[in-house]
């Protein structure tokens, strides 16, 4: 089993990163998290009036992410959209033979928010298959997926058991910043749409990171943490 931390670009103003991952099985089981921005976003800082966004280089573009560790679409098994924003979802399109892992409630809220139809051409395209799943549940032995709502309605987080690391927690937009573990005193960020859940949430990630012995939180959106850790090729086992 080994997690590989994959950079799919980052703020230009504030060096903020947005990951993704990629987790391979004892089996040869390929599981990417999250799929970054839509094509159109790669190199488009460099256009005028663009400098201030999303920095994306073309190696930072996810099937350039997955093709310098040797694997193409069709070698993803399983994708767990983690939530359909656009700095996660823009290239689910692209995996049609991947068994797409979406908390139910989400799937549906997507369908309605208008928060997620800028994404929704990637997401809702022809022929992709979702398991729509309620709740934490086992996408493979190992990997989990654990509902916490309230950045977005369904949104989840992964729990990964690795061999020799120990189990680690990809919190993503739960708690993307590691000034925000204590659900009590935590920000709410200008994206998270009900705090009352975004605090029950990091309150029962912190439980269960505590309670399952979890040796490393990897924050969605934190750059100090993001510079100290490991990232592809390099990778957790």
């Amino acid at each position: 089993m080994r997690l590989y931390l994959l950079q799919y670009g980052a703020n230009a103003a504030a060096g903020t990163p947005y990951p993704g991952y990629l987790i391979q099985t004892d089996d040869g089981k390929n599981v990417l998290v999250d799929t970054g921005f839509p094509p159109d976003v790669t190199g488009a800082y460099r256009q005028p009036g663009n400098e201030q966004g999303a920095r994306v280089d073309e190696e930072e573009y996810v099937l350039n992410r997955l093709a310098a560790l040797e694997l193409q679409p069709d070698d993803i098994d399983y994708l767990i959209a983690t939530h359909l924003d656009g700095d996660h979802a823009g290239n689910t399109d692209q995996f049609p033979n991947a068994e797409i892992v979406i908390q139910r409630t989400h799937l549906e809220a997507a369908r309605t928010l208008d928060r997620f139809q800028s994404t929704r051409p990637y997401w809702d395209a022809p022929g992709l298959r979702y398991r729509e799943v309620d709740g934490d549940a086992e996408v493979v032995p190992g990997v989990e997926v654990i509902e916490c709502g309230g950045h977005v309605p369904g949104h989840q987080a992964v729990l990964v058991r690795l061999p020799q690391t120990g189990p680690v927690l990809l919190a993503i937009d739960a708690i993307p910043r590691m000034d925000q573990r204590d659900p009590d005193t935590r920000a709410i960020g200008g994206y998270d749409m009900d705090e009352a859940g975004v605090r029950a949430s990091t309150r029962k990630l912190m439980d269960l990171a505590t309670r399952e012995g979890v040796t490393l939180i990897i924050h969605g959106h934190d750059p100090e943490q993001w510079a100290s850790l490991n990232h592809a090729p390099a990778y957790y086992e």
